[in-house]
């Protein structure tokens, strides 16, 4: 049932986001040059590589610097970039990645795979689930960005406190799935995002 909702809201999405979408392309494109997508490989369902997709917010060579980014003004993110981000625009184009499959409107945010290495066998269990765009760890450290910002070394905050607080959180919607907590995320995400 989750899929049939998922395959109908990310199409739903596309058509009625194309226009926005196409705007949004051409802004990045005029202001900071390079693609206007940012494709990178993260871990999916049963630990299999997929490409995710998201607006470009930062600088070409940016991933070079860091996997992690610290803070809202991060010196990598471009000015349009900060304001993707800030609404959590760049993430509009993994409705794509909902409407193939690689991932649902809500599940586990997918990670990139040296963080995945990292995982205990029980934080594995998120593997056993399609990935998604909101849960219930992205509402609780939805600016996990300004968090980092915060720690000397934001890596192993990431890797020691938040990380693992995450995983944590996505036990319990991997525990108890159904509609009514799909919709409930999905409705706090879009709350949060517009408060």
């Amino acid at each position: 049932m989750i899929r049939f909702f998922d395959i109908f809201l990310s199409s739903l999405g596309l058509l009625i986001l194309f226009p926005f979408f196409i705007l949004i392309a051409l802004l990045i494109r005029l202001t900071s040059g390079g693609s206007p997508y940012f494709i990178q490989k993260r871990v999916g369902k049963d630990n299999l590589d997929f490409n995710l997709i998201k607006f470009r917010t930062m600088n070409g060579d940016a991933e070079k610097k860091g996997l992690i980014t610290v803070g809202g003004r991060d010196p990598r993110i471009t000015r349009i970039g900060y304001f993707l981000r800030k609404f959590k625009i760049d993430e509009l184009p993994q409705l794509i990645n909902v409407h193939f499959g690689d991932m649902s409107l809500v599940g586990p945010r997918p990670e990139v795979r040296k963080y995945v290495e990292l995982y205990t066998e029980e934080q594995k269990k998120v593997l056993t689930v399609l990935p998604g765009i909101t849960d219930h760890a992205s509402l609780k450290f939805f600016n996990e960005n300004e968090l980092l910002a915060k720690s000397r070394d934001p890596e192993q905050t990431y890797i020691k406190e938040i990380m693992p607080a995450k995983l944590a959180l996505n036990m319990k919607y991997i525990n108890e799935p159904s509609v009514k907590a799909y919709f409930r995320i999905i409705f706090k995400t879009l709350g949060r995002i517009f408060s």
